[in-house]
């Protein structure tokens, strides 16, 4: 019986100094497209500038999009068919490229300008991302709606739903600060809340004006259709190939300051599936596992992967 394969593909902080050393076809072509050198950030680093929002997010597509059209060959030969296509945050273009929508050039001068555009968007310093860790998603909820305060200008929202044990907040430090002190007081779970080492506070409304900018880059870019399907992060809903393109910009758009709706759009996949996490390391192996241990994941950047994989197609 032929295997049905769904492919994830990660977002920021899956990358690390050193990564798609392999794949320095893809980061050669990227670094025309840049006109700087992406791959030297990638290969040698520093640490500090791959970290940038405006290289993390081209080096994670361009790891992520080179995997891709590496594994399509061995997929093909065993017969495995693709049903669908995820990426968490800025993995959703890299779903995207492989899904046929953008092609490789497009997505990662999007995504250059998307890191550039987010990171703009609020000083450095100004805002911030805390996970809180096994509070239900409604105490992480109720507690950004309890300290939000549009006329102080203190906002904070839930940015990730990861797993069900951890939603990420985002918003002004301040707000942060106090939705975790409401927790504090008011949630009956023993929780933890751990500051994230980001640089500013995605996918929340904060995020408007890189949104707005955003939107003009792909208003000229030619979408195309879907190969396959792929599920949305702003609304965990799963799009057929008939969709029609610009419904798909539309949620690009809205992504940027909304929430990535990740557990509830890997929920979505059967136990049936393999899954394959296709770019750098293996966060959204471990995500999965706690939304659904009994679904196979193979992250393809793990050695060994490859081999794995062919027993798993031909079992």
């Amino acid at each position: 019986m032929n295997k049905k394969v769904t492919l994830l593909f990660p977002g920021q902080g899956s990358q690390y100094v050193g990564m798609g050393k392999n794949f320095a076809k893809y980061f050669q072509l990227a670094d025309e497209v840049l006109s700087y050198s992406l791959s030297k950030i990638c290969w040698e680093g520093p640490e500090e500038e791959l970290k940038l929002t405006a290289n993390t997010q081209p080096a994670i597509v361009t790891h992520s999009l080179a995997m891709f059209q590496w594994i399509k060959p061995i997929l093909e030969e065993n017969k495995a068919s693709i049903t669908q296509v995820l990426g968490h945050s800025v993995g959703e273009y890299s779903a995207l490229s492989a899904a046929g929508v953008l092609t490789f050039e497009e997505a990662v001068k999007a995504v250059h300008f998307r890191g550039r555009y987010m990171q703009e968007a609020v000083p450095a310093g100004k805002g911030k991302m805390v996970a809180i860790l096994r509070a239900s998603d409604q105490w992480a909820k109720k507690a950004c709606l309890a300290v939000s305060n549009l006329e102080t200008g203190e906002v904070v929202a839930p940015a990730n739903f990861n797993d069900p044990e951890q939603v990420v907040i985002a918003g002004t430090s301040s707000a942060c600060d106090l939705a975790v002190n409401w927790l504090t007081e008011n949630c009956p779970q023993k929780f933890r809340a751990i500051e994230l080492p980001v640089s500013a506070p995605f996918h929340s409304p904060l995020m408007k004006p890189a949104a707005e900018k955003l939107a003009k880059d792909l208003d000229s870019i030619q979408f195309k259709k879907l190969h396959y399907p792929y599920v949305a992060n702003i609304n965990a809903q799963l799009y057929d190939v008939k969709t029609e393109p610009q419904i798909i910009r539309k949620n690009l758009i809205k992504q940027v300051d909304g929430s990535v709706l990740w557990t509830q759009s890997a929920g979505l996949i059967s136990k049936e599936e393999i899954c394959l996490e296709v770019g750098p390391g293996k966060i959204l192996k471990g995500l999965m596992r706690k939304i659904n241990p009994e679904i196979k994941v193979i992250s393809l950047d793990e050695e060994g992967a490859i081999d794995q994989l062919q027993e798993v197609l031909k079992s």
